[in-house]
């Protein structure tokens, strides 16, 4: 796929001739972009330079380290992503750092007023959970130990799933009963109907990157089903604990998540103005 992008990006790119590639995050059309502007000589920048969880058997991660290496410009979304580039000497190397804030974060601010309620049935008091990544769904051990746990909390206040396909088929797979299930499952849902639910939840669990940091944004804890995150900060403040995959640990952390007072006063992916301080960096 890495190389099938890089193929039809830098037919675009020749054609354009741009100043500048942008690119955003961790994704394998992340790499690609980067690589294809880097061979053409193009000045790259990358947005959400320098997250790191610290483990190399997630693609994401082999991703943002590559990206990072070759930009020109790395917008850092908060002071962890610039104290790991620094560890890793990048003032050594001919790039500019920039401390951006988040673009997730200004997303989150201007689409808040169209949150919109899933056609679904939505329980009056839930927790909402997803479950997707790699590390989750292609290790049987890990899935069983989730959603053990997740039958076991929806015991006490209903967990409510919408479902990743990949989820999904690895679950029938090794036939989960879903007739007889406790959880909420329902449909994937989109950005604004996920806003709505997250705002409206009394606790988020998720293996997702992005999801933990609305948690904050939302104002709402976050138990993450995974054994690091590139969002070391919430861990440090308190708003979100790590739990893995296993199942009396998921329970003992979502009790512990429930009762802690936290505190989401703290601008840790600045003040809604990343967007518009990435262009003006640009245009310097």
């Amino acid at each position: 796929m890495t190389g099938r992008m890089m193929e039809e990006i830098e037919k675009i790119l020749i054609a354009e001739m741009p100043d500048w590639v942008l690119v955003y995050g961790d994704t394998d059309s992340t790499l690609a972009g980067a690589l294809a502007a880097c061979k053409l000589h193009i000045k790259l920048a990358h947005v959400e330079a320098g997250l790191r969880s610290f483990n190399m058997q997630m693609p994401e991660e082999v991703n943002r380290i590559l990206t990072d290496r070759v930009s020109s410009v790395l917008f850092c979304p908060t002071d962890k992503a610039i104290e790991n580039l620094q560890n890793e000497g990048f003032k050594n190397f001919d790039c500019s750092i920039i401390r951006s804030g988040d673009v997730m974060y200004d997303a989150a601010i201007f689409y808040q007023r169209k949150a919109t309620k899933p056609k679904t049935a939505v329980p009056e008091k839930f927790i909402l959970c997803t479950v997707h990544r790699a590390e989750n769904t292609d290790d049987v051990n890990n899935l069983n130990g989730i959603f053990s746990a997740l039958e076991t909390i929806s015991a006490d206040i209903p967990v409510l799933v919408p479902i990743h396909p990949r989820t999904k088929s690895v679950l029938q797979k090794n036939n989960y009963d879903f007739n007889n299930s406790k959880i909420c499952f329902i449909d994937p849902v989109g950005y604004f109907e996920m806003i709505w639910l997250i705002t409206n939840s009394v606790l988020v669990m998720t293996d997702s990157g992005g999801l933990q940091k609305e948690a904050y944004f939302f104002k709402k804890k976050c138990v993450t089903l995974r054994e690091q995150t590139e969002w070391e900060e919430l861990i440090t403040c308190g708003c979100n604990v790590l739990a893995g995959a296993d199942s009396e640990t998921i329970i003992e952390k979502v009790k512990f998540m429930l009762n802690v007072t936290t505190d989401f006063s703290q601008p840790l992916y600045g003040n809604g103005n990343a967007g518009q301080d990435i262009v003006r960096a640009l245009n310097r």
